[in-house]
């Protein structure tokens, strides 16, 4: 993904502890791209960012005010964009990713790779799940646990009408519904489904992810759900299912 847009409308709280940033937009393979980020505030008092967004004075001012960020995190390989500005700004944030976003970033250091099993760092609000078995891509899919949110970056991708109607062509939004990235089934994109080779332990994290019962989901790119979330996420991975 390449940077383009502006920053967002800023901070926006969803539930106690629990923030997330519309950011701008970024292109991907030429299709525009809405970026979301979320922030949570651990039972210590740290804040923990997801797949930071383009950092803005304000949104820097606005995470200040709400605590001391220790953890900047990335689910997958392409959520990396903007790692770097962050960390120069909050040096003593530690970076985390799963092993293939380490390698895909050696000019930063991040802590251990993330897998199956939450850092303790993080204490008993966050959890994840590992979904693997493609070639190409593998992502860490996370669980806040006091508002039972589960946060995705690629794994769905759920645009509205109106967000196509603004950015894509007519043609791509034809592809966009083939697809089923869209409001009603908010799958994930196509090349990324039919890469999943090995079905067995991404079936594991899916049942993992199901056992959480959530109540939300956050994803990085279309519309968010309130509620209803574990019928959301039972209906977006149905391929990997069927």
């Amino acid at each position: 993904m390449n940077r383009s847009g502006h920053q967002g409308a800023g901070l926006q709280a969803v539930d106690e502890g629990l923030w997330i940033v519309e950011g701008g937009l970024v292109s991907f393979y030429g299709f525009p791209y809405p970026t979301r980020s979320v922030i949570v505030r651990l039972g210590g008092g740290d804040l923990w960012v997801w797949s930071p967004v383009a950092l803005s004075p304000e949104l820097e001012a606005g995470v200040r005010a709400l605590g001391v960020v220790r953890h900047l995190v990335s689910p997958n390989k392409l959520h990396h964009l903007f790692l770097k500005p962050w960390q120069e700004r909050f040096p003593d944030a530690r970076l985390w990713g799963p092993a293939s976003v380490h390698k895909k970033r050696r000019d930063l250091t991040f802590k251990s790779a993330l897998e199956d099993v939450p850092p303790p760092e993080w204490g008993p609000d966050l959890d994840l799940t590992w979904f693997t078995g493609s070639p190409v891509l593998d992502e860490i899919v996370f669980f806040h646990r006091p508002s039972r949110t589960v946060v995705i970056g690629d794994l769905s991708e759920n645009f509205s009408e109106a967000f196509l109607k603004t950015h894509w062509t007519a043609p791509a939004r034809v592809m966009a519904r083939a697809w089923g990235i869209t409001e009603g089934r908010g799958y994930a994109p196509l090349e990324w489904r039919v890469s999943w080779f090995r079905r067995a332990s991404a079936r594991r994290a899916l049942a993992k992810m199901l056992a959480w019962n959530p109540e939300r989901v956050i994803m990085a790119h279309g519309e968010w759900q309130r509620e209803g979330g574990r019928s959301y996420l039972e209906r977006a991975f149905s391929w990997l299912t069927g």
